[in-house]
């Protein structure tokens, strides 16, 4: 992805390495403070506890008891939701050109 959005964008490898990372902490950030994270025509990721239950172990078959626990979930936004549907791929933003020379 590092190597896509840099070619897309004309940054350095390392530049977009670095705003990619800082997004991702910023998220986990957010769910491990309880809150919800919007990206506008993308989705939301929201954190949901889920309570101690029982199951099964697949090998013996023994009941066990599954521990409450905080996951992250993820809900597409309508928008991607209906290009998904539609078999249509993600708009590509538009790059602003490099400055001219003259601009310098």
């Amino acid at each position: 992805m590092i190597e896509k959005v840099a070619a897309r964008t004309e940054l350095k490898n390392s530049e977009v390495e670095v705003v990619v990372e800082s997004v991702l902490v910023m998220i986990a950030e957010a769910l491990r403070a309880n809150e919800r994270v919007d990206l506008r025509g993308f989705g939301s990721f929201v954190v949901k506890e889920r309570k101690e239950r029982q199951g099964r172990n697949p090998r013996t078959g023994e009941t066990i008891t599954i521990a409450a626990k905080r996951d992250a979930a993820f809900k597409p936004g309508k928008e991607l939701t209906e290009k998904l549907a539609h078999g249509e791929t993600a708009p590509t933003p538009e790059v602003a050109p490099p400055p001219s020379e003259e601009a310098v």
